[in-house]
């Protein structure tokens, strides 16, 4: 990509920055980390205003209710939102960042139309429902099953790392609809109304206290065949699809904050005097390389993908795969960096740092382990045989 901005941008850019400068200080507290409903409705409050404000799906071609923005705009979009310290997209991120995307992508003229409008409106919730206690990072291995019954599937089965299912609308699922097929090929992905019969949702304590993700049980669940999204047995491509959009560009926001992290532990350190320590330098210069090379490495994903798809929307592709897996350990290592900088005094400060760096534990899980990654680096990108 062109990496010097245009007039046009620079113009967008200006606009934006006002408009975060006028709304951000009217916005109501942020709810407790345990309401689960006031973050739900303050994270949707949110997306309302960047949809009545024209910001919502910037970059999603517009026949998908988008602004058809180029990938500098989308960008510019994420850099200053974070700058600025806008919410993020908080409780809707699997509507927002994978099962929109994916519709937008893969659903049918109906489809897009159903679903689309109030995931930008911020009127419904999505999450996911992909892992199971015996299929994670061998999504594959999946065990909960469709079978058809006229005009809909009947699913049974469970999910767990579900996230969001306690405030969410809707669930984009993996199934089984041929467990004759070979494991790959007997996958669909279906959009579940949570509120059907025979879903029962347990919420999930993590390690850092907070109940974001969950356990589904799902008993005789009928789910419409219209509301399937690619044809039957086809789940699996449509899955590739979805887990693209996840490892390539839903972290990106994080990339900008992670930045933002390593200027303040930059400044503390001069503060308490631990600037003079030349190793502690080096390893704060390395992460902002590590950081810097990462966002570089957002605008050749986003522009790669946005190439691709001429006028649509379409996944960012293998790049993803090494984002994901070079973000993540940089991600840890900024945090571990962050507690020998900060000390004991991490308890004291202003913002959770070490509910930030529990949670960083989690990256080299989250959207395929790096062990998977490392697979897929190895196999797509540099032409290895596969592992025995």
């Amino acid at each position: 990509m062109d990496l010097a901005y245009t007039e046009e941008e620079r113009e967008f850019r200006a606009r934006l920055r006002t408009w975060l400068g006028k709304v951000l200080p009217e916005l109501p507290p942020r709810p407790s980390p345990d309401d689960w409903p006031g973050r739900r409705a303050y994270d949707l409050g949110w997306q309302r205003r960047l949809h009545d404000a024209g910001y919502a799906g910037l970059h999603w071609p517009v026949e998908a209710g988008g602004r058809g923005a180029t990938p500098t705009q989308h960008l510019i979009f994420l850099e200053e939102t974070e700058r600025a310290g806008a919410p993020y997209v908080g409780a809707n991120f699997v509507g927002l960042l994978h099962a929109g995307p994916t519709i937008a992508a893969e659903g049918t003229a109906a489809q897009r139309a159903r679903w689309l409008p109030p995931v930008l409106r911020g009127d419904e919730v999505w999450c996911q429902g992909f892992s199971e206690p015996g299929a994670g990072s061998d999504l594959a291995a999946l065990r909960t099953r469709a079978v058809r019954d006229g005009d809909a599937y009947v699913v049974s089965g469970s999910k767990i790392w579900t996230s969001h299912a306690e405030v969410a609308d809707w669930c984009e699922l993996l199934v089984r609809t041929d467990p004759q097929a070979p494991r790959h090929r007997g996958i669909s992905w279906l959009a579940m109304p949570m509120d059907a019969p025979g879903v029962t949702v347990r919420p999930l304590r993590t390690l850092a206290g907070s109940t974001e993700f969950a356990e589904v049980f799902l008993d005789e669940v009928r789910v419409p065949v219209a509301n399937r999204v690619g044809a039957e047995n086809d789940g699996w491509r449509v899955t590739m699809v979805t887990l693209s959009f996840e490892r390539g560009t839903a972290f990106v926001g994080e990339v900008v904050a992670c930045r933002r992290v390593l200027s303040e532990l930059a400044r503390e350190a001069r503060r308490t005097g631990r600037w003079d320590d030349p190793a502690l330098r080096r390893r704060l210069g390395r992460l902002a390389g590590e950081f810097g090379a990462l966002w570089r490495l957002t605008q050749w994903n986003v522009s790669e993908a946005q190439a691709s798809a001429g006028s649509g929307l379409a996944p960012p592709g293998i790049g993803g795969s090494v984002f994901k897996l070079r973000y993540s350990h940089a991600r840890q290592e900024l945090y571990d960096t962050a507690a020998e900088v900060l000390g004991a005094g991490a308890l004291e400060a202003d913002r959770d740092w070490v509910q930030d760096r529990l949670s960083s534990l989690s990256y080299t899980i989250a959207a395929g382990t790096s062990q998977i990654q490392r697979n897929i680096v190895a196999e797509r990108i540099l032409g290895l045989p596969r592992g025995r």
